[in-house]
């Protein structure tokens, strides 16, 4: 039974409705180094992930051809002009009269942002495919720990906004971990540990992001997660 996603979802609404209502209570040295243990504990996430990997070569090489992929394909700007036509969206929930021009586009471009956090982040793609291949809700609860504090962080100044993120990101899981049901029966526990550890490469490179340390294109590296199996087939096949 898939559980996760409606876990991270519900983590999603109930930390936007939290930091909605606290809104300006939250110490704002709270705000500022919250982020840095979100990154630090994505990173370790990723750590226990890779270690798990039984061909280093595959995950290696699909890291580095997926990341060409999505690079040559301009996979993460094609994500962030999708998430601005939500702008569109997003108006209903701001009022003209309670915020000038500027606010509001600010308000906009935070908004974008967290949809692409909560809806394309490479470790809610592959937590949701793991889960419905494997069975694991793990790396998709520890998501929901770190999604809860962040929306509540953004919901401070965004307002109950951020909870309306919980609906596309539900649909967006269910439907990679339904698909990857499908693809079960294709794999081998191989396949899936080289899928695994790709998957911890992306979530390594996610918290290096959140920390603000280095900007990976993490959304350009999305393209490993569907190499990684194929590679890790041919591997065993001719090594």
């Amino acid at each position: 039974m898939i559980i996760g996603p409606y876990i991270n979802g519900s983590a999603v609404l109930i930390g936007g409705i939290v930091g909605a209502l606290l809104s300006s209570r939250l110490p704002e040295r709270i705000r500022t180094s919250m982020p840095l243990i979100f990154g630090a504990a994505s990173m370790c996430m990723g750590i226990v992930l890779v270690v798990k990997v039984s061909h280093m070569p595959v995950m290696v090489l699909s890291v580095i051809l997926g990341a060409l992929l999505g690079e040559l394909c301009y996979l993460e700007k094609g994500i962030g002009k999708l998430g601005s036509k939500a702008r569109g969206l997003v108006e209903m929930f701001v009022s003209s009269g309670e915020q000038d021009k500027e606010s509001q586009e600010q308000f906009l471009q935070s908004y974008v942002a967290i949809i692409v956090l909560f809806c394309a982040s490479g470790t809610g793609i592959f937590g949701s495919m793991h889960e419905g291949m494997t069975g694991d809700t793990s790396v998709l609860i520890a998501k929901s720990f770190l999604d809860l504090f962040t929306a509540a962080i953004f919901a401070t100044s965004l307002g109950f906004a951020v909870a309306v993120v919980a609906v596309p990101q539900l649909i967006i899981q269910l439907l990679l971990a339904y698909g990857a049901v499908f693809i079960l029966p294709l794999t081998t526990p191989a396949m899936q540990a080289d899928f695994s550890a790709v998957g911890g490469v992306l979530m390594f490179a996610t918290g290096f992001r959140i920390c603000g340390i280095k900007i990976f294109p993490v959304a350009n590296m999305l393209p490993a997660l569907v190499l990684a199996m194929p590679i890790s087939s041919l591997w065993t096949s001719f090594f």
